[in-house]
């Protein structure tokens, strides 16, 4: 089987596909982000609602964090740079407030995208969120940047949490899977990758890869590693 681990293409390929699943969080954390806030703006269009009039009027402080993060969104569309530095004047300025909150998370996704997986981190930490399916993405996002930094076990542990707080959602956990195999893979524990690509067989039988191979092509890949 060693023959194997040296084929060049084998290696090249396999390098492909780690790098092919490791940067999607950053798009979900954005379609999730929109989704809240556009919840956040319709309650304050819709005066009617009491809740929305008690939570955005009631306390200025809430309010004024949305504002600040909102102005950041419509300065800072596609400069990942100055966003980053706008996001955490944000975050530094309302704390924990809803808008707050977002800016370190928008922060985080800022710095990931320019390569700053260290500051991202940071930024991250700071984020905490009720919502399960974007504190999963953002705990995926934080595991990513881990790799990144070729730290594996921390990064295996954060999308163990990722794939706990998903909570079976069949978007989040095959694709945290398939990062889990494709660092498993890279360290050779072709058992531990093995399985990670039969509880996506067993367990998320609907879910398309987007490499061109089959979950089985994979499953007897990693079987033919093992020698089995």
């Amino acid at each position: 089987m060693a023959s194997n681990d040296k084929n060049p293409q084998e290696e090249e390929n396999r390098i492909e596909s780690f790098n092919s699943h490791l940067t999607s969080a950053g798009e979900k954390l954005a379609d999730n982000k929109k989704i809240i806030y556009w919840a956040v703006g319709a309650v304050v269009a819709i005066g009617a609602v009491i809740a929305g009039y008690i939570f955005l009027y009631k306390n200025p402080h809430q309010s004024k964090s949305y504002e600040a993060y909102n102005q950041v969104e419509m300065d800072t569309q596609g400069n990942d740079s100055l966003a980053a530095v706008k996001y955490l004047e944000v975050a530094k300025k309302y704390g924990s407030s809803d808008g707050g909150n977002l800016a370190s998370l928008s922060a985080g996704e800022a710095f990931y995208n320019q390569g700053k997986y260290k500051e991202a981190l940071a930024s991250l930490e700071k984020f905490s969120c009720d919502d399960p399916i974007l504190d999963a993405n953002a705990t995926v996002l934080e595991g990513d940047c881990y790799v990144n930094l070729n730290k594996y076990p921390e990064a295996l542990k954060c999308y163990d949490e990722a794939i706990s707080r998903a909570d079976r959602n069949p978007q989040i956990v095959p694709r945290v899977l398939l990062k889990k195999a494709n660092i498993y893979d890279a360290q050779k524990k072709y058992a531990d990758a093995l399985k990670c690509y039969e509880t996506l067989k067993t367990e998320y039988p609907e879910f398309r890869l987007g490499s061109g191979m089959s979950v089985d092509a994979y499953i007897e890949r990693e079987k033919a590693r093992l020698g089995k």
